[in-house]
């Protein structure tokens, strides 16, 4: 990313390298990949030099007042201080303060981070749960059948590291607090491991696991 300085202005972010007219001077695309840094400063093109020190993980925060700063010959693009997304729902209103109905009369609600964790949450154990529901279906219609052992205690583990991980979850009173839970470590034998409880492999790995000699 680069800038056109003019007057000590900054006029122009220039995103990609591309063909310019600076001065009534017409100059190509190239000029960015050949010219050295001086000659590019020399007609007041300027990398961008990125200040992240405020700049936080946009899935917890909403970055704020992102400015580009011309001085001492360098261009730099910083933001101001980051905004913490809502954690909790909240019912919707209007700019009047007025509560937000949808068709059938029932309150809008924004929904936060905590319940748009959970819902995740909810949508990977039903997708580990779905390549054995049919075990479940045969045993409810076929009287003398019965759920294998180890389908049925993976089924139970998945449910139970679910609400395992939607209490960790609700337990939360701040987003560094929630953001942490999804934080991986390295341990001393190599492996990783973050506080949010992990659901268990997949039931054919397990099965694959007990043939494999």
């Amino acid at each position: 990313m680069y800038a056109l300085v003019e007057n000590n202005e900054i006029t122009k972010i220039i995103n990609n390298p591309k063909a310019m007219i600076i001065n009534d001077v017409q100059y190509p695309a190239k000029i960015f990949q050949l010219w050295s840094k001086d000659e590019l400063n020399g007609i007041g093109i300027y990398e961008v030099i990125t200040d992240s020190t405020n700049k936080k993980d946009e899935a917890y925060y909403i970055n704020t007042n992102e400015e580009y700063n011309f001085a001492d010959n360098q261009v730099t693009r910083s933001w101001g201080t980051a905004t913490p997304k809502r954690l909790e729902d909240e019912d919707a209103v209007d700019e009047d303060g007025e509560n937000i109905l949808d068709e059938d009369g029932n309150q809008v609600i924004n929904y936060g981070l905590k319940t748009e964790k959970k819902r995740i949450v909810k949508q990977q154990a039903s997708g580990l749960l779905a390549p054995t529901d049919w075990y479940v279906v045969k045993a409810s219609e076929v009287a003398d059948y019965n759920v294998p052992e180890n389908i049925t205690t993976f089924r139970a583990d998945v449910r139970s590291k679910s609400n395992e991980m939607e209490t960790q979850i609700d337990a939360c009173t701040n987003v560094d607090e929630l953001k942490a839970l999804y934080e991986y470590t390295r341990q001393e034998d190599g492996t990783q491991t973050r506080p949010l409880a992990e659901f268990p492999k997949e039931i054919w790995c397990h099965l694959y696991l007990e043939l494999t000699p």
